[in-house]
């Protein structure tokens, strides 16, 4: 069986309700963080696009593949709107490292302590398997097992596509380091000094 429910309602929106629909405005919805991302990190990284005021960490609903999501409230909407443009534009600096993060509006049902809207009442009843619905109630409720499978399945893959990005990166910050490390030692034993001697160059000591 299978549940179906129905509702009244007052139209008009509390008054908490909007000023918490004036918060959602101002917050940005960010997946795809690494569960080693904390609150002062990602407040650091956001900050250098405007100015937080808080982060809340929220479940993805895909734990097993790894990931986190956060909302973070701007001090203005429009903050937030700049935010979202230029992480699409360019990659999230987290920890000085480049992070392939993505970043939307925030939508009133990512947050789990919203008020209600409107003071209602729900009642609920089982739906009976003779009921003219009840074959589309399973088709929909087969359908979202399957997308739901779906979504963990590209997740996988997605996570599969960052690990071989951070590879790529630990790979390049250790070449970058032992080039810089060769040139500190080239110039800390007089090699370059002997160098310019002999071949009458001028280098840049910068």
């Amino acid at each position: 069986m299978h549940s179906i429910w129905h509702y009244n309602y007052l139209m008009e929106p509390s008054t908490e309700y909007v000023a918490f629909e004036e918060k959602v405005k101002k917050t940005i919805y960010i997946d795809n963080l690494s569960p080693q991302v904390t609150k002062a990190v990602l407040e650091n990284a956001i900050n250098q696009f405007g100015n937080v005021k808080d982060v809340q960490f929220i479940p993805t609903y895909f734990a097993s593949c790894g990931v986190c999501a956060a909302l973070v409230e701007m001090e203005s909407a429009k903050q937030a709107e700049e935010i979202i443009c230029e992480m699409g534009d360019s990659p999230l600096m987290i920890s000085g490292m480049p992070r392939p993060v993505r970043a939307q509006k925030a939508q009133v049902e990512m947050f789990e302590d919203r008020p209600k809207k409107h003071q209602r009442t729900i009642v609920c009843r089982w739906m009976d398997p003779s009921h003219r619905n009840f074959e589309l109630a399973r088709k929909i409720k087969d359908l979202t097992k399957k997308h739901a499978a779906e979504v963990q399945y590209i997740m996988k893959l997605q996570l599969e596509e960052e690990e071989k990005l951070h590879k790529q990166q630990s790979e390049t910050l250790k070449t970058n380091y032992k080039k810089y490390e060769l040139i500190d030692g080239v110039q800390a034993d007089g090699n370059v000094n002997r160098l310019k001697a002999e071949y009458g160059i001028t280098l840049n000591d910068h």
